[in-house]
């Protein structure tokens, strides 16, 4: 059985130390002291934890770089695990299921409202849960520390990775104009001729006010955190012809767009904006790529409950490359400046044939179920 593997351990501090295989334990006997000591020092780039079915097997990138890997138990065929784009939107670290008879669910990362969550859990060498994804206890432990909500999740018929992509349909970070320079007064009295800048603090806007016989009102508060820092999702969907923008899991607004031959399928491609290793660049973009549709056919064996049972895993059909699929999306240009204005680091868009599932709601990011 694999265990979880630590390729780049040293030089990634917030992921600690590699630890020596041993057999996994049952997650009840969890002890709730072990997490304690572990350091969650904060990543530098966005996290995406990629699922692969076939392989029964999580890794952890951070932009387009792998930092983690580790075996999984997915769900079996009468409880699949769904395929598709979803990311986390609730953690406790204390869980037990309210589906299956209190079931322990130990680091539980929830990333659908009807019950699928990544968490610790046994994992035999195959297929076993309800539809959850099962991790070692040293894994779920660690990886539990360094997400947050709305980290990235994919879950792949495939071994998909990340990888760099350059295009001009991208959007690009706008960045905003320098403000006007204060006018300048002259003073005539002033044989030099000298230029002064006009006082226009607080204080002497006030004086004039007053003077003018003008009610002062007190400036507005400024916000704690500005939205402008929070990352934005896009979702463009080939099925729907739409745009759709959420900041900080709420929608902003939506577009109508242009799908050239909409007849024939773009797959489904999650691009994510991250930094520039250059100071001063725009932001650079990682894509995720998914096949157009999934198909379940019979795939590895496995065993439930002491039967033999053939595991449901997805076939792909050939999947259009990001670029192709970029190229023949039109978007309104107000949508282009809208969300050139909000474009931060850890953005995303998701490209897909789908619509977004019922499970996008309240206090989610956008949820793409492929199968």
């Amino acid at each position: 059985m694999a265990h979880a593997q630590f390729p780049f351990w040293p030089q990634r501090g917030f992921w600690p130390s590699f630890y020596a295989p041993h057999r996994h334990k049952h997650a009840r006997h969890l002890n709730p002291e072990t997490a304690k000591n572990v350091r969650s020092e904060a990543p530098k780039g966005p996290l995406q934890i990629i699922i692969s079915i076939p392989d029964q097997r999580v890794s952890l990138y951070e932009n387009d770089a792998l930092i983690a890997r580790s075996s999984v138990s997915t769900g079996v065929r009468l409880h699949p695990t769904p395929i598709g784009v979803f990311s986390v939107i609730g953690k406790q670290r204390w869980h037990r299921s309210n589906i299956y008879s209190g079931a322990p669910m130990p680091y539980m990362q929830r990333i659908t409202w009807s019950g699928i969550a990544l968490h610790a859990g046994v994992l035999p060498g195959y297929p076993a849960s309800h539809g959850c994804i099962r991790l070692t206890n040293d894994f779920a432990i660690r990886l539990w520390h360094l997400t947050r909500r709305g980290t990235r999740v994919i879950i792949a018929p495939d071994d998909v990775r990340p990888v760099e992509i350059t295009s001009s349909r991208l959007f690009k970070r706008k960045v905003p104009s320098a403000p006007p320079e204060p006018p300048l007064t002259t003073d005539p009295g002033n044989s030099l001729g000298t230029a002064e800048v006009a006082d226009s603090s607080p204080a002497s806007v006030a004086g004039a006010q007053e003077a003018a016989g003008i009610p002062i009102s007190s400036p507005p508060s400024a916000p704690a955190v500005s939205r402008k820092s929070v990352p934005i999702s896009v979702f463009i969907s080939r099925s729907m012809s739409k745009l759709f923008v959420r900041q900080g899991f709420s929608p902003l607004f939506e577009a109508p767009v242009k799908i050239q031959n909409p007849q024939e399928p773009i797959g489904t491609h999650v691009f994510t904006a991250v930094e520039s290793a250059d100071a001063g660049a725009d932001l650079r973009w990682i894509v995720v790529s998914m096949p157009s549709e999934v198909h379940p056919v019979i795939g590895r064996s496995a065993k439930w409950r002491g039967k033999p049972e053939r595991q449901m895993v997805g076939i792909s059909l050939p999947t259009p490359s990001p670029d192709t699929a970029l190229e023949r999306i039109e978007i309104p240009q107000d949508a282009i400046e809208r969300i050139s204005e909000l474009l931060t680091p850890a953005s995303s868009l998701i490209v897909s044939d789908s619509g977004f599932s019922r499970e996008t709601g309240r206090d989610t990011d956008f949820i793409v179920v492929m199968h």
